[in-house]
């Protein structure tokens, strides 16, 4: 098999500046692809940029906030005007919101973690649904959590809009089966993220594997090989749904 396997690809990574979006854009960039990073923070970007540079592959930086419509909406004919296509897309960004009983929070804070968690979803799906179906194998992989299923006490906002993306998702993916893109969802499980500690602070992170080991199981759905659609992947269990 070929070192670079997704060589000539192009890729598009949210929230790649740290956590799981940076290792995955790392993987993807050393599997050949170039990689749009995209994430708040300039500072990371350019951190990951120069390392993927030095590793001999190419990316390209673009500093979005997903909670502005606009630019998101903008992010496809951008995209379309240097490239005419899009062969992978990883959504990735995510933010954990208030951990409360439902009555305490603020109506503020449930609109933003629906609006960066849901509905830039939606948005992405809706500006870059035309450049993925000009690939020849389009991929299109979002990170969901166990807290879609689980509905544990004092998680509503998150829990509320993980349930709602794999809903989201596994829509697109059945209007996308008579098409050369393939729609999937990850659930990470436990692993050492910035999120993961802000969740759980009481938690020892040397117990927890680093974001390194969940690379292979996005670069095999990235594949144009991968033929699973709709499915939800837990990498704990190896479960899928």
């Amino acid at each position: 098999m070929s070192e670079r396997p997704l060589g000539g690809r192009i890729a598009l990574v949210t929230g790649a500046s740290r956590g799981i979006g940076r290792a995955v854009a790392k993987a993807l960039a050393g599997a050949g692809a170039h990689v749009v990073l995209v994430a708040r923070t300039v500072g990371g970007l350019e951190e990951l940029d120069d390392e993927i540079r030095a590793a001999g592959g190419q990316a390209t930086l673009v500093q979005l906030d997903l909670r502005n419509g606009d630019k998101l909406d903008a992010l496809g004919p951008s995209l379309y005007q240097r490239w005419q296509r899009l062969d992978i897309l990883v959504a990735n960004a995510g933010i954990l919101g208030p951990l409360s009983p439902l009555p305490h929070i603020k109506t503020k804070d449930w609109a933003e973690v629906l609006e960066v968690n849901l509905s830039a979803n939606f948005r992405l799906i809706r500006t870059l649904d035309p450049l993925l179906r000009q690939s020849d194998a389009g991929r299109a992989i979002f990170v969901s959590s166990g807290a879609a299923l689980a509905r544990n006490a004092y998680w509503g906002p998150y829990a509320v809009s993980k349930a709602g993306l794999e809903a989201l998702v596994k829509t697109y993916a059945h209007e996308m089966a008579t098409t050369n893109v393939r729609v999937n969802l990850v659930n990470p499980g436990p692993i050492r993220t910035g999120m993961r500690s802000k969740a759980f602070p009481g938690e020892d992170p040397a117990t927890l594997s680093p974001p390194e080991v969940l690379t292979p199981l996005f670069l095999r759905l990235a594949s144009p090989h991968c033929t699973e659609s709709g499915t939800v992947f837990d990498f704990k269990s190896g479960a899928t749904r």
